[in-house]
């Protein structure tokens, strides 16, 4: 009885808060970071697929021109996650972010299944990111008087046209896997992008969007508005429940702003920094998501939306060769820079989970030369571009606002969990609005708000994807399914065991 209590206890194991401060500090990182360059840093890794590559489905299948109520409703969600992370990070500034600060406040068991999640939807979002750069590069080619293949540039499982589930086109989608080959070669040779290379890509891709919104305003037809929330025709599809499932697709819109979290211990005065930073990069790309849906669906029928380049579409409609040329470059540039950061993400959160023994050492093994994660890199590159060459955009989608969603509650419930059990611990940024103390636990506004919001995301996926295994389409449900159980088996068969906060595991290490 005693051993399977101390089994149970296990899961629940965490590290300590001033461990991870102290390792915070030891890093010497200067605090250099203002305002200004949280807001750049945000929007750099906001700016991808949320704008170039998921609107165009949005609208098509779900919401129609109210594509803007869903980007407001998923801003909205991501807001007060955001707020969330702002006060974890300023408490515990670490790399690993929200899988650090799981592991800090609810546990190893938790920490363990929210870095699989992280994992599984930074791949997801890789992929994602690779199709829509593939069908960019093949529009710009059009445009330039090439052709590249469809069997090459097409994913092996494709939606079928009516909406009936999934059918198999005998393509495979090359042009995207080896986009993430390439992105992989970057990360593994230890090319990283300094402060001011990414406010010239920030610059770049709001200048793209800039133009088409400013080119395309004399394009507009505003009976394209009309009806702004179409009737509903069945489930999902159009109506305020579509608006809410277009909300969930482009929930993960929104995700870079992690990236600002994780640069609270280089902000020179987190308390005000942050959540300028985090709610100032959410304001503006929501700002530019908004204007630019609104010109997409104003020059494009939504109907005709349903493609991986909308803005491509957008700018070809417009009638001007050289500038949809332009146009284009920007937006594989924009691509780029979001797939390379994503997959950098990726990797160093493996080299977390590698460092504390819960995943094998590989993971955590450097380079030689470049003193990079090179095996985990190229490991998570190899199954990303095999997810980007076979599924199609609408299931990655889904997939990775999904996990999304599910890590973002996570992170909320960590907040009122870690004020709950060390209220004493110093806080440079707490979130507002307050709560309440029922006995011990406090719940507060904002992380409730969060969850709630999340959830809210999350639903209708769920839903879809529950409706769809019903029909017997089951490969979105399949795929979830086996990931979760390859999860458990890993954690329960390997990571418990290795786990560096395992007293067997560090005896038997010395």
């Amino acid at each position: 009885m005693n051993d399977q209590s101390h089994g149970w206890r296990r899961l629940f194991v965490r590290k300590s808060v001033e461990d991870l401060q102290r390792n915070a500090a030891s890093h010497g990182l200067r605090r250099s970071l203002g305002p200004l360059n949280l807001v750049t840093l945000g929007i750099g890794c906001i700016l991808g697929a949320g704008i170039y590559v998921m609107p165009g489905n949005a609208a098509a299948h779900f919401a129609g021109p109210a594509v803007i109520l869903s980007f407001i409703f998923s801003g909205t969600a991501c807001a007060f996650t955001a707020l969330c992370y702002a006060e974890l990070a300023s408490t515990m500034p670490v790399s690993g972010s929200s899988y650090s600060y799981c592991y800090a406040t609810m546990g190893e068991a938790c920490a363990w299944g929210l870095g699989w999640l992280l994992l599984f939807d930074y791949g997801l979002a890789a992929a994602l990111l690779a199709v829509g750069f593939s069908s960019y590069l093949v529009s710009l080619a059009h445009s330039l008087g090439a052709a590249i293949p469809a069997s090459v540039a097409t994913p092996f499982v494709q939606a079928a046209s009516d909406g009936s589930g999934l059918v198999t086109t005998g393509g495979v989608n090359l042009v995207a896997a080896l986009a993430i080959a390439a992105v992989t070669i970057v990360l593994v040779l230890g090319v990283s992008l300094s402060a001011k290379v990414n406010n010239i890509l920030v610059f770049i891709k709001i200048a793209v969007l800039i133009a088409v919104v400013a080119v395309g305003i004399g394009a507009v037809d505003p009976h394209n508005w009309t009806p702004f929330v179409p009737a509903n025709e069945g489930g999902f599809t159009y109506g305020w429940p579509g608006i809410m499932r277009g909300a969930s697709i482009l929930f993960f819109a929104y995700i870079g702003f992690e990236t600002v979290s994780t640069a609270a211990a280089e902000a020179r005065n987190p308390q005000k920094d942050m959540p300028i930073g985090i709610v100032g990069s959410l304001a503006v790309c929501t700002i530019l998501y908004i204007v630019v849906a609104a010109v997409m669906t104003g020059i494009v029928p939504y109907r005709e939306l349903g493609v991986a380049d909308p803005i491509a579409v957008t700018v070809d409609r417009m009638g001007h060769p050289g500038f949809a040329v332009l146009v284009k470059l920007g937006a594989l540039v924009g691509l780029s820079s979001v797939l390379l950061v994503n997959a950098y993400g990726q990797s160093r959160i493996s080299f977390a989970m590698s460092s504390d023994g819960l995943l094998p050492p590989l993971f955590g093994r450097l380079h030689q030369l470049y003193q990079t994660p090179y095996l985990g890199t190229i490991l998570f590159g190899a199954i990303s571009a095999v997810g980007a060459a076979l599924l199609p955009l609408s299931l990655l989608g889904d997939l990775t606002s999904l996990g999304a969603g599910l890590a973002f509650s996570v992170v909320c419930i960590g907040v009122m969990w870690l004020r709950s059990t060390r209220p004493e611990l110093a806080r440079p940024f707490r979130v507002p609005l307050g709560g309440v103390h029922i006995g011990k636990v406090w719940i507060g506004t904002v992380p409730v708000a969060g969850v709630v919001l999340c959830w809210t995301m999350v639903a209708p996926v769920a839903i879809d994807i529950v409706s769809q295994a019903r029909s017997g389409h089951y490969v979105p449900a399949t795929i979830l399914g086996l990931y979760a159980l390859a999860g458990l088996l890993f954690y329960f068969g390997y990571s418990r065991q290795h786990s560096h906060l395992n007293p067997l595991a560090l005896s038997a290490s010395r």
